[in-house]
């Protein structure tokens, strides 16, 4: 297969929403491709983010890629309206639907790229027979729901196993992992097959350009 592009896709779950719209523009110039978009329901994790009015109003600021990974049970109820808000991707839990092919489904039919996350305890081997419809497969690697986590060192593996079933079904799959991706890490994971990056604190703590610089610079 062909060496897929990095991209780093900054997750504004740590951003400071009292500069949130600023924040986004130094990320973008500072070189991040994507924006990592946390929507939670605190039903399926426990906490609760942000929905649709945030993701409408920061659609001014930027033209990037909204990277939208929905924590929430259900998806396919809302995938119409966050398309509608500004997505461009949208990346649902295969724990949180019972009909994860009528999601995706439904996630093409509108237009956006089709991300399927998995939770660090599901079983590799459950995406096997979804991944031909992918465009993107996110590992979380911490359990999802709470940002500034550690990573999971077994990650590592999962991320390998993905990488290595897509790549013997022919399958130009972007990889994500999200979840205490440091800019210590930040490699180990890439050599293990993941392509986008997401990191929040580790990007929006302190200067904001020159934590996506370093990042990049790992690239």
């Amino acid at each position: 297969m062909s060496e897929r592009e990095k991209i780093l896709s900054p997750s504004i779950l740590a951003a400071d929403f009292a500069r949130l719209g600023e924040q986004i523009k130094e990320a973008v110039e500072a070189g991040a491709e994507y924006i990592h978009i946390d929507v939670m329901d605190g039903v399926f994790v426990p906490s609760i983010s942000f929905g649709m009015p945030v993701i409408r109003t920061i659609r001014k600021v930027t033209d990037k890629v909204f990277d939208v990974h929905l924590m929430i049970v259900e998806p396919e109820r809302y995938v119409k309206v966050f398309k509608e808000c500004g997505a461009d991707s949208i990346t649902f839990h295969l724990e949180a639907t019972e009909d994860a092919d009528e999601t995706i489904d439904l996630i093409r039919s509108v237009g956006c790229r089709v991300g399927m996350s998995i939770k660090p305890r599901t079983p590799v081997e459950a995406v096997r027979k979804y991944l031909h419809k992918l465009d993107m497969l996110l590992v979380m690697t911490v359990e999802p729901g709470f940002g500034g986590q550690k990573y999971i060192p077994e990650s590592t593996e999962r991320v390998r196993q993905v990488r290595q079933m897509a790549d013997e079904m022919g399958l130009d799959l972007d990889i994500q992992v999200d979840g205490g991706i440091t800019v210590d890490n930040a490699r180990i994971v890439m050599e293990a097959g993941a392509n986008v990056i997401v990191a929040g604190s580790a990007v929006f703590g302190g200067d904001i350009t020159a934590n996506v610089k370093h990042y990049l610079a790992q690239f």
